[in-house]
């Protein structure tokens, strides 16, 4: 270790110790108070609260130990090529008003990523980031009636700042622990910095889409073959109730365009220029994956157009039989009405086989009628 590694390693040891020591008198305060204001113990491990991991990363390695939220930025504020990734999961209005002190956030951008009711965007708040991104994932179901659910959404808050990246989730989609232990054995991306963290979360999230995007395709066959079988057709609420899910899913994805494409713009300097290159990859996994969705909804509605044809033609069908059945009838109803009349003189009233005559002629001309529409395609 040269002299100059030890001098700094003794002056962020003394500045640890100042920092711990000047928050003593203010975490008593706020235990004898009874509330933490969002301050932490030293070591303690973040359990039942809306903080899922807190690491500092030097040199694009993790440092040893826990920290809390505060302790963690003041760390990587004193360490060179250091950043804080803060990783929440739907936080409170006052955990988050905590945060946003510590780490000096912008009173809207808080205010959006605890609604988290927000469509894909990308703002900027002085040196902070603010990237709205929407999760999907895909709900297995063994059969699709009229009230499954296909596709569950949620929202993934990114605020990346020159020392930290805090990433609030929303929903169970697109869980970040993966991302944080692949980021990990990827040293040489994370040397990039919070940039290179938000570019995982995005990979991510749009790697979700891809998968809904093919199994939802399985979906859709199964709706097609269904539509056209001679044996059981689906029905119309079935294909409205996927294409609401479709719709919800597609929300959840071309917005994204916008956002990507404002950082992977050659003129762009939000980025890191090797960054950069990652996210046009996640770009064009998006743009598939928009031109899937496209698809699928004409797909959708071809097959929901298709239904209701077919279902005018079994309806004028079966409006063909009834009327077939009718005119049949019509003969027999003449000639009753005919014969019901109280006349004296009626043709063959007085004939000893008048009556047998009649019912014959009947069922010949029944007969004929019935062959004439089997040949018409009527019955």
């Amino acid at each position: 270790m040269t002299e100059s590694s030890a001098q700094r390693n003794r002056a962020t040891g003394v500045n640890r110790s100042l920092s711990r020591a000047w928050t003593a008198p203010v975490r008593a305060m706020n235990r004898f108070l009874g509330t933490t204001d969002g301050i932490a113990e030293p070591g303690q491990v973040f359990t039942g609260t809306s903080v899922v991991d807190c690491g500092v990363y030097v040199d694009g390695k993790r440092a040893p130990g826990d920290f809390s939220p505060d302790e963690a930025l003041r760390e990587a504020c004193s360490r060179e090529n250091a950043f804080v990734w803060l990783g929440l999961h739907e936080p409170t209005e006052d955990e988050m008003s905590a945060i946003a002190r510590t780490y000096d956030l912008h009173e809207l951008a808080v205010e959006d990523a605890v609604k988290a009711e927000q469509r894909p965007k990308l703002e900027q708040f002085g040196t902070v980031h603010f990237l709205v991104l929407r999760t999907a994932r895909y709900v297995p179901h063994s059969e699709l009636t009229e009230t499954s659910q296909v596709v569950e959404t949620g929202q993934m808050m990114i605020f990346v700042g020159e020392r930290f990246v805090i990433t609030v989730r929303h929903g169970d989609a697109s869980r970040l622990a993966p991302v944080r232990a692949d980021l990990e054995s990827r040293g040489v991306l994370l040397e990039h910095g919070p940039w290179a963290v938000a570019y995982a979360v995005t990979d991510r999230v749009v790697d979700a889409y891809v998968e809904v995007a093919d199994q939802v395709e399985a979906d859709l066959d199964i709706i097609e073959e269904g539509a056209f079988s001679r044996d059981r057709g689906s029905p119309v609420q079935q294909i409205y109730q996927m294409k609401r899910e479709l719709v919800e899913f597609r929300r959840a994805v071309v917005p994204l365009q916008r956002p990507l494409a404002t950082i992977t713009a050659p003129q762009s300097r939000l980025v890191p220029k090797e960054i950069r290159r990652y996210f046009r990859d996640v770009q064009d996994h998006l743009t598939r994956t928009v031109e899937q969705v496209s698809s699928y909804d004409d797909l959708l509605n071809s097959i929901l157009q298709a239904r209701l044809a077919q279902v005018t033609v079994d309806q004028n069908n079966d409006m063909r039989k009834i009327a077939a059945w009718a005119g049949i009838a019509t003969v027999w109803t003449a000639f009753a009405g005919v014969y019901g009349m109280n006349f004296e003189f009626m043709p063959e009233t007085h004939w000893q086989y008048g009556y047998p005559s009649l019912i014959t002629v009947l069922l010949g001309v029944s007969v004929l009628l019935y062959r004439a529409f089997r040949r018409n395609g009527w019955l």
